[in-house]
């Protein structure tokens, strides 16, 4: 606040005025991204991500023809210290938006802070859904649009019969699972063939839990593992099953939270044909996918850097707030979220994405196998974009749940039967 009325009269003392000095001073972007700890082998390129965004939006011009200006800190993949730095980034550094957070647990720990404060977070990572505040921008994949797809996809197209479901044991594995698991048993998959594990952030003994689902995968049906490990605990888990020889043919594996990233340190020629689940691969063969490869070569000097889904999600969630804040002519919070709802900019691979009044966007869907290189062959996607399902139809407590923060319903949890709105509504 001081170096803010300090600029006004400066301003005023050459003549200008403070209205002129602050659109001269830089708008600020938080980036909220753990650089160090077990998250860090996923979210390190989200931090240089964003750092990309801005550098490019700076060569073109900037924004309001005001420069950009980073503000990168690292919560070290510690929970409670990310609600720390949010509100350090918030209240202190007055950023005017924050891109960041990847697991569950780290998005859920700033919420509050970004309810309380009233800023803007623009996440970019799958999540499991129920959830819905105007305070985020939800940019990854809800469960409608990675865990259901991919799951049919075991039953319709490779008659999976059998379901070995393991996560890190935390908030988005726990709720993925909960829904998966009544969506299977709601088609027939019975209780028995459906195995749940949990394992801690970084585990890395895995030798008893893959021969466990080997034994379980050994009784005559068709078996899958459905994978939501989060960050560096899926080195030694995908080293474990190519010791154990679990292979493809015999024990496919779907993933939710591996892409090229987490591939880029294991040797994958063991893994081939073992899948991830996302909405945006690096082999997609588009003009926009090749010059944002292009670009990230550059910017990191390093031709095998590789890209993946949520560094696309970046790209789609920065373009989206740029082409906001240039509607609204400011950075104001209450006028970008009025904004961005409909704004809709091209995706990486060949079609656009909207922001719907729900704080989603609309996503393809793609089901990619492993290759040597540790790229991905695209195996299956949906026709054209799916939009973005804040609460699941697959339980029974959210089931007639509807989010729109677009008047006149300004509610991100109301009961289409009971008419209630049951939570926060910012509404007037």
């Amino acid at each position: 606040m001081a170096s803010t009325l300090a600029a006004g009269v400066l301003a005023l003392g050459l003549g200008g005025n403070s209205a002129l000095a602050q659109e001269e001073d830089p708008i600020k972007v938080g980036i909220l991204h753990s650089l160090s700890g077990t998250m860090a082998i996923s979210e390190t390129a989200l931090k240089e991500t964003v750092e990309m965004l801005i550098e490019q939006q700076n060569e073109n011009g900037g924004l309001l023809g005001r420069e950009i200006e980073p503000v990168v800190v690292d919560p070290a993949s510690d929970w409670p210290r990310f609600a720390e730095q949010a509100r350090q980034l918030l209240a202190d550094d007055e950023v005017d938006v924050v891109f960041g957070t990847w697991t569950s647990v780290s998005r859920k720990s700033v919420l509050p802070v970004f309810e309380e404060l009233n800023g803007l977070l623009f996440y970019p990572v799958q999540y499991e859904g129920e959830e819905s505040s105007e305070n985020v921008f939800y940019l990854g994949a809800s469960p409608n649009q990675q865990a259901i797809p991919a799951v049919d996809y075991l039953m319709d197209e490779l008659d999976v019969e059998r379901f070995a479901l393991l996560g890190t044991d935390y908030v988005y594995p726990r709720t993925t699972n909960k829904i998966l698991e009544q969506y299977l048993m709601d088609n027939g998959v019975a209780e028995e063939d459906i195995m749940i594990n949990y394992t801690p952030f970084g585990h890395s003994d895995w030798q008893s839990i893959v021969s466990d689902v080997r034994d379980f995968g050994g009784q005559g049906e068709k078996t899958a593992i459905v994978s939501t490990i989060n960050g560096d605990a899926n080195v030694p888990f995908y080293t474990e099953l190519a010791n154990q020889g679990v292979s493809a043919s015999d024990i496919p594996v779907v993933a939710f939270s591996v892409g090229e990233q987490e591939l880029a340190g294991i040797d994958t020629e063991p893994l081939v044909g073992h899948m991830s689940a996302w909405n945006y691969f690096m082999s997609a063969p588009t003009t926009e996918n090749v010059e944002f490869i292009q670009a990230w070569h550059e910017f990191k000097d390093d031709t095998s850097a590789v890209t993946n889904d949520p560094m696309e999600a970046h790209y789609i969630g920065f373009n989206m707030w740029v082409e906001a804040v240039r509607r609204a002519g400011t950075t104001d919070v209450e006028a970008v979220q009025d904004a961005i709802i409909g704004v809709t900019v091209p995706n990486l691979t060949g079609g656009y994405a909207t922001m719907m009044p729900n704080h989603h966007i609309t996503k393809p869907v793609m089901i990619g196998e492993i290759q040597p290189d540790g790229q991905f062959s695209v195996v299956w996607e949906t026709n054209g974009e799916v939009a973005g399902d804040a609460w699941s139809d697959y339980l029974p407590e959210s089931s007639d749940i509807i989010a729109s923060w677009r008047a006149p319903l300004v509610c991100g949890n109301y009961n289409v039967e009971t008419g209630v709105c049951s939570g926060q509504d910012y509404g007037d």
